[in-house]
């Protein structure tokens, strides 16, 4: 019985129509000519540094830059872990980016908000809070750069046009 159930299944599931899935990256598809095209607005802080760089990791240095991202980056260190004695021993280092990105002419292409967050020690010694911080800061920068990449990668078919023909846009 359950032989016979399995065949019907099998061939149920070989006449079904095949996946159009296609590969962000794959020739021709929608993200194929991203890689090196997308030039990111110089950062001015050391979060803006870290995710600048996580940017140019995921996206390639711009060479023939046909795109501009520009963003904002908000922080804000939240008290989680509260002693009796009202010491914070744990923070919630909460933080947003704002991009837009542009094509070459200077139009608006697509753009959104980023938000997430890590935590932190503060127990320990002031050098010890302070490395923990930076590194949570770090860590937070590298999360916002792969969701702003995964956005990019998600509606550059909308957006990104044909790198052949020099289109930027929709």
């Amino acid at each position: 019985m359950w032989l016979s159930d399995r065949r019907a299944f099998l061939i149920l599931l070989a006449g079904l129509p095949a996946c159009t899935f296609t590969p962000a990256y794959a020739p021709g598809g929608p993200a194929a000519g991203l890689q090196g095209a997308i030039r990111v607005d110089g950062p001015d802080t050391k979060n803006g540094f870290d995710l600048v760089e996580r940017l140019e990791e995921r996206l390639g240095r711009p060479e023939g830059a046909r795109f501009r991202l520009a963003h904002s980056i908000t922080t804000e260190a939240i008290g989680v872990g509260i002693t009796p004695e009202n010491a914070i021993t744990r923070y919630n280092l909460v933080g947003r980016v704002d991009w837009t990105l542009f094509d070459a002419e200077g139009q608006r292409l697509t753009g959104g908000r980023v938000e997430n967050f890590t935590s932190y020690s503060a127990t320990g010694s002031t050098v010890a809070g302070l490395a923990a911080e930076e590194d949570a800061a770090f860590r937070l920068m590298r999360i916002l750069a792969d969701q702003i990449v995964t956005r990019l990668l998600a509606t550059s078919g909308q957006w990104a046009g044909d790198p052949s023909t020099g289109s930027g846009g929709a």
